[in-house]
């Protein structure tokens, strides 16, 4: 089951990427993430009240879930989305793979749990592959001012991201299951978002293009809906920290993808990137891999 959970995980977020990009345009990134979380929550709550699958909650489960919606389905986001206007794709997904490391501190912090080995190594081998993946784009030296800005928000994102799977094991912990969290920390994302959006005076534009639908729509049912609930399953069965390292493998499928939808050309950088990150991959997931795995052995007795 953790198995498929990764997987889907993977699959899933790993393309919702090049959907992002597709938002951008003249719809204000606010705009385009307030409809992303309306709609999944239209979809999610009224489902699960139909099928009777909504767990009981107390008034603390619902101010842990209102940070909830706040940290992993709105502000997140925004920042993800604006940062997208300055900085590639590449980049950003290089950035939003620390989360990896920003799950381990924030284990330790909130939760006490010394991480394994591990998970440290793991991490620095993928960081270290998408590096090379990304290189072309790391070296650039045009760097401007939006560009840092951007990098910050891609930061600030992530650590946000990192702390709504915080909560997320607390909701476990406390025995109150991904899909009613979820649909409760979707509405409320949404409703701070609408608040943020009458404060700032963002307007409402839409955009008619069958593309920005298609991948408004894929956002919020699949890479929402779905991509979420299996995430946030993975965090509550083997822990934060293992299941972050996901993170890195989206950057993996988002340029296989764009190896069809953009022309994106590989090279010896890039592949060699991909084994690093793919090493890593087996590495904190327990393959049995010669070599590999005597290295894993040998880091958990540290």
């Amino acid at each position: 089951m953790n198995t498929t959970l990764y997987i889907t995980t993977v699959l899933i977020w790993g393309t919702t990427w090049i959907a992002i990009h597709w938002q951008v345009g003249d719809v204000p990134a606010l705009a385009s993430v307030f409809y992303r979380f309306v709609i999944a929550a239209v979809i999610l709550l009224p489902l699960l009240y139909l099928s009777k699958r909504v767990q009981p909650t107390t008034r603390q489960d619902h101010g842990f879930m209102m940070l909830q919606g706040i940290c992993l389905f709105s502000m997140n986001f925004v920042g993800f989305y604006v940062a997208s206007q300055t900085i590639s794709s590449g980049l950003l997904s290089v950035i939003f793979s620390s989360a990896t490391l920003f799950n381990v501190l924030n284990n330790r912090l909130f939760w006490k749990e010394r991480p394994s080995p591990v998970i440290y190594v793991s991490g620095i081998i993928g960081i270290a592959g998408l590096c090379l993946m990304f290189w072309p784009e790391l070296d650039n030296s045009n760097a401007s001012m939006n560009t840092l800005v951007g990098i910050a928000l891609a930061l600030s994102g992530t650590y946000l991201f990192s702390l709504g799977n915080m909560i997320s094991v607390r909701h476990t912990r406390n025995g109150l299951r991904p899909l009613t969290s979820n649909a409760y920390a979707m509405i409320y994302g949404a409703l701070f978002l609408a608040g943020l959006m009458t404060i700032t005076g963002t307007p409402l534009i839409w955009d008619d293009r069958p593309i920005y639908l298609g991948s408004l729509l894929y956002l919020a049912v699949i890479g929402t809906v779905v991509g979420f609930t299996a995430y946030l399953s993975l965090v509550g069965r083997i822990g934060a920290s293992k299941a972050a390292y996901a993170t890195v493998m989206f950057p993996v499928v988002a340029l296989s993808v764009s190896t069809f939808f953009e022309g994106y050309e590989w090279n010896i950088s890039s592949v060699s990137g991909l084994v690093l990150v793919l090493l890593g991959n087996a590495l904190i997931l327990g393959v049995r891999i010669p070599g590999l795995h005597r290295l894993r052995t040998a880091t958990d007795k540290t």
